[in-house]
C-alpha cells in the first residue's frame, strides 16, 4: 500500500475544507437504507461526525505503524455487534468513505491513488472480518 498516496488524498480533501460527514452518510444511507435506522438517536449528526473523525484517525494510524488501529477495528466490530451491526458493514462504510474522497478529489484522484485505497480497504476489511483478538495482527 502506498502510504504517501493515502496521506495525499486526505491532505487534498482537508485543504478543500469540505465537511465530508453529510456526504458520506447520505451516500451510505442511499445505498443501504436499513443502516439509517441505526442512527435514530443521532438527531444532530454528532455521532456520525465523531465516527467519521475516528475512521480518519484509524486510517492515519493504520498506514503509519498501526499502534492501535487494527485492534480498534476489531474491538469496534465486537462493540457494534451489540447494536445489531454485522461485521460486513465496516467494509461498506470504509468503501463509502473512499468513494466520497474519490468524488471529492475529482480530477485530482489518480489510478495510483485508487490502487493504494483498494489495498488499504482490503487490509482494513480483513481486520473487521477477523475480530478475534487472539489472531495475530496481519502485517501490511
Amino acid at each position: 500500500m502506498d502510504v504517501d498516496l493515502i496521506e495525499r488524498t486526505l491532505e487534498i480533501a482537508g485543504e478543500r475544507g469540505e465537511d465530508l460527514t453529510s456526504r458520506v452518510y447520505l451516500r451510505l444511507f442511499a445505498a443501504h437504507p436499513e443502516m439509517e435506522a441505526l442512527f435514530i438517536r443521532d438527531t444532530n449528526g454528532s455521532v456520525r461526525g465523531e465516527m467519521l473523525a475516528r475512521v480518519f484517525e484509524m486510517i492515519l494510524d493504520f498506514i503509519d505503524g498501526r499502534a492501535y488501529a487494527a485492534q480498534m477495528i476489531q474491538c469496534e466490530v465486537v462493540t457494534h455487534e451489540g447494536y445489531g451491526v454485522p461485521p460486513e458493514v465496516f467494509g461498506i462504510f470504509f468503501s463509502t468513505v473512499a468513494d466520497v474522497l474519490k468524488e471529492s478529489l475529482g480530477a485530482d484522484w489518480t489510478a495510483d491513488m485508487d490502487t493504494a485505497w483498494q489495498d488499504l480497504l482490503g487490509e482494513m476489511v480483513w481486520f473487521s472480518t477477523h475480530p478475534d483478538q487472539t489472531i495475530e495482527a496481519r502485517v501490511g
